[in-house]
């Protein structure tokens, strides 16, 4: 569980559903800065979503795990078109907003602590480049194959993640190379997020062009059924089991 001083995330958006708030600054590894787009895409309704999501989010079934829900938009428009849903956040602040926002289930929960207290789920989604939580290759791996136990034999993961290789941002290619050089996917960050006097500690956070994911996801239990694209490199995949 994150401190109340590391909560940056959650601060941000506990302020923004309170009618206050502002902007997250999320720190790289190699002391790029850059400003967040805002906290009002964690809270925005199914008619603003993108046409991505609208598509991918047909796909889910049954009994639903959504992994770093943020605010919580996904989880309620499932719980309210009549989904059981498990939503867990690593910040306190996301979960008590949800909470507020009238989710039944939601817990203070980081990906590593996911177990099978938590039952059977048939989907698993990860929006918000959320596939970005499976922080590494290998660590990718282990974490699917972990799903696979947890999740029926029909189960799906619904995912979003952008190519990182679709810019031409100089500090970005260089960074892709300083990746490289350590022996780290191009597009496997090392961040933390600031906001007010809070700051999260470092975590790693990948993001995956679609040949990255087809090879994360080959030989776990599961395979890709279809990428759902959209501008600017990001896009949503339905994975399912093998």
């Amino acid at each position: 569980m994150l401190k109340d001083s590391e909560d940056a995330y959650g601060h941000a958006m506990f302020d923004h559903f309170n009618g206050q708030g502002g902007y997250e600054i999320t720190e790289r590894d190699d002391g790029y800065f850059d400003v967040s787009s805002g906290p009002d895409l964690y809270f925005s309704e199914y008619k603003n979503w993108s046409d991505r999501e609208k598509k991918v989010i047909t796909h889910a079934e049954g009994r639903v795990l959504d992994i770093g829900c943020g605010a919580g938009r996904h989880s309620l428009y499932l719980q309210e078109h009549g989904h059981d849903v498990v939503a867990i956040d690593i910040s306190p602040l996301a979960i008590r907003t949800c909470k507020l926002r009238g989710l039944k289930e939601a817990e203070v929960r980081s990906i590593a602590e996911i177990g099978p207290e938590l039952g059977v789920f048939n989907t698993i989604i990860m929006f918000g480049n959320n596939f970005g939580l499976l922080q590494g290759y290998e660590q990718a791996k282990a974490y699917l194959r972990k799903f696979s136990t947890m999740t029926s034999d029909t189960a799906r993961i619904l995912a979003e993640s952008r190519d990182p290789y679709q810019t031409d941002v100089p500090e970005h290619l260089e960074y892709h190379e300083f990746n490289r050089k350590r022996g780290r996917m191009a597009g496997q960050m090392r961040l933390r997020v600031h906001y007010k006097k809070y700051v999260t500690p470092w975590f790693d956070y990948l993001i995956v062009s679609k040949d990255e994911m087809q090879d994360i996801v080959s030989g776990t239990g599961w395979a890709i059924n279809r990428f759902i694209e959209a501008k600017q490199g990001t896009y949503c995949v339905v994975i399912e089991k093998e």
